[in-house]
């Protein structure tokens, strides 16, 4: 059943999610902070048997410096610098296993997927720790660190996202001209803050995205991992506005608004995790061109294959790439 309001309305929902005065500053001095360190990218390849993709190991630095790992694949047999994809993961997966994932470097592209931190161990294997503490916290990563937006948990991730971006431009094999990004739930969230953060990429792909209109998602699901925040604040009952500062530094929505590059989202009206008001909340806050596909029969799976397809189209044309 559809978990939240009919299509006409989404389309004319607009998130009650404000701007913090110091956003943009308080992401300058994030970035700032870990470009002082220099970006040293180490690419090791990686015997995987395939005939079609070359496979490597990448480490570079990400928040604070701290050591990130990501997969790069490459079609094996390439002319040139390439257009490329990064690639970011849902809630609780890392970059899995070498064979994983194969779809955009068979279809000509480099592809970047970057581990996120502490996270690895729910549907496909990670190698990032996390190794910044935390304050109480509810189980997840959703309340890590959450009494502030210094020590929130999201901060060192959307910085290794900036980063990741860094690191794949500088490499001999991509054309630093051409780059997009994509995610699916919380893998689109990240994509839409790195989107904005880096401010240079070509291309956006946010499928049912997570991580986006913090103050409506806790109270219209209890689905985790929007749960977890809810659950924190059950305890934490005097910390609701302090919680809600902190995820206002975090939201998709306030980087939708800051969004210039073309972008292509996914919604599913009968997605309990990632409700779609949720989503329209970052998609009607965003700035620059953009596409919505509404799934009405599905639930968090959005589109499955067939956002996929609509990716691979998309990103064909906006590469000129045939």
């Amino acid at each position: 059943m559809w978990v939240d309001l009919p299509e006409a309305e989404l389309r004319a929902y607009r998130s009650s999610q404000t701007d913090p005065a110091d956003f943009d500053a308080f992401w300058e001095r994030t970035l700032s902070e870990s470009r002082r360190y220099d970006l040293a990218v180490d690419v090791v390849p990686v015997e995987s048997g395939l005939r079609t993709v070359d496979v490597f190991d990448v480490t570079f630095p990400g928040f604070d410096g701290q050591p990130v790992k990501a997969w790069l694949r490459l079609p094996a047999h390439r002319d040139g610098p390439l257009p490329a994809v990064v690639e970011f993961l849902g809630y609780g997966g890392g970059r899995g296993h070498p064979l994983e994932s194969l779809l955009w470097s068979s279809a000509g592209f480099a592809h970047l997927v970057m581990d996120t931190r502490g996270q690895g161990s729910t549907w496909t294997t990670g190698d990032t720790p996390d190794p910044v503490g935390s304050g109480p916290a509810f189980p997840g990563v959703m309340t890590r660190g959450i009494e502030s937006p210094d020590t929130y948990y999201y901060r060192r991730v959307f910085t290794d996202a900036v980063r990741a971006i860094e690191a794949m431009r500088s490499l001999p094999e991509v054309d630093s001209e051409r780059i997009a990004l994509y995610g699916n739930s919380q893998g689109g969230g990240i994509a839409i803050a790195a989107a904005a953060l880096d401010g240079a990429v070509s291309a956006l792909v946010a499928r049912v995205p997570f991580l986006c209109d913090f103050p409506r998602a806790p109270v219209i699901t209890n689905r985790a991992p929007y749960r977890e925040i809810a659950q924190y604040l059950k305890i934490h009952r005097h910390a609701v506005q302090r919680v809600h500062d902190t995820l206002s530094y975090f939201d998709g929505v306030n980087f939708a608004r800051r969004g210039t590059a073309p972008a292509w989202f996914s919604a599913a009206l009968m997605d309990a995790t990632c409700p779609p008001s949720t989503v329209f909340g970052a998609f009607n806050a965003y700035t620059g061109p953009k596409t919505i596909t509404v799934w009405p029969y599905n639930e968090h799976e959005g589109g499955g294959v067939e956002d996929e397809a609509i990716a691979l189209a998309a990103l064909r044309e906006v590469f000129k790439y045939t």
